[in-house]
């Protein structure tokens, strides 16, 4: 593999950055990552757009450059290909070992991929099966300390959530592929690493984005898919009780796309005619749009 550090191309062993770089030290770094269909990077306006509000954020937005979507299309062209996971990184890049960043930034940019099976209708999931969700006690960071919307390199909540679910499966509970985090009043939030869905009589269910969460991208997406067709869409404040009780639940990222969630807490969800048709809607835009 090849990767792209700094603006060039290097074989993946020697693609390094400093010990010294503030993305190592502190976590003082933007990141995005996405997924390439047909060569091409879905919806990249829309991540281009976050990364650089979460470099903005950290106080460094003109660090992003202006040719980033070259150096995407390079090292997908580089490694030979079309079907891809890709995880795009901007640092502050080097300064000296103190917190307080300085005022000039030379910063790191890294692009990485890795090779995914075909998306489209002719596409199978990166998933094997519906997900097992399982909640934990590690609350959403409030926005108040660090802004949930910034994607940044702190990913601690979310790592936090997840050996949760190890610790969990060790003690004898059965497996779990997703946290369910909640933020510090109970309300349902988000997963480590996903947005989470559900269908009640009522329609399409999604925490809202005034609670403590990172909106995704193919959130954005399937609430656009739902809308146009007529379907009720409603954001807002939910407890893990009325999850349990929904007829139906997913989640969704740009990996998994849109992953039906079978169970939560051991409490059978499962797939159902809304979640199969969002599904479909979202296969048949990207078949559209880039194959």
């Amino acid at each position: 593999m090849q990767y792209h550090v700094d603006g060039t191309l290097v074989p993946e062993d020697e693609a390094t950055v400093s010990v010294h770089d503030r993305g190592f030290m502190y976590g003082d770094a933007a990141f995005e990552t996405l997924r390439a269909y047909g060569g091409d990077p879905f919806q990249w306006d829309a991540h281009r757009e976050r990364l650089g509000r979460t470099a903005e954020t950290l106080g460094f937005a003109d660090a992003v450059p202006e040719d980033l979507r070259e150096r995407v299309d390079e090292t997908l062209a580089a490694n030979d290909l079309e079907e891809a996971y890709v995880r795009l990184s901007v640092t502050r890049g080097v300064q000296p070992g103190k917190l307080t960043p300085g005022p000039d930034v030379d910063p790191t940019v890294v692009v990485i991929c890795k090779g995914l099976q075909r998306g489209g209708l002719d596409g199978e999931p990166v998933w094997d099966e519906p997900a097992s969700v399982q909640t934990v006690r590690t609350r959403r960071i409030p926005s108040e300390a660090v802004p949930a919307d910034a994607k940044t390199h702190n990913y601690l909540n979310g790592i936090l959530g997840r050996l949760e679910l190890r610790t969990a499966a060790a003690a004898g509970g059965e497996p779990a592929d997703e946290c369910l985090i909640r933020d510090m009043d109970g309300n349902l939030a988000e997963g480590a690493t996903s947005n989470l869905f559900f269908v009640t009589d009522n329609g399409l269910r999604t925490p809202s984005t005034d609670l403590d969460l990172l909106p995704g991208v193919t959130r954005d997406v399937v609430m656009d898919i739902a809308r146009g067709e007529e379907f009720p869409v409603e954001t807002g404040h939910y407890s893990l009780d009325a999850l349990r009780d929904a007829d139906e639940a997913f989640l969704t990222n740009s990996t998994w796309e849109i992953r039906p969630i079978s169970t939560v807490d051991g409490i059978s969800v499962g797939t159902g005619p809304m979640t199969k048709l969002l599904q479909r809607l979202f296969d048949e835009r990207i078949e559209a749009r880039h194959y």
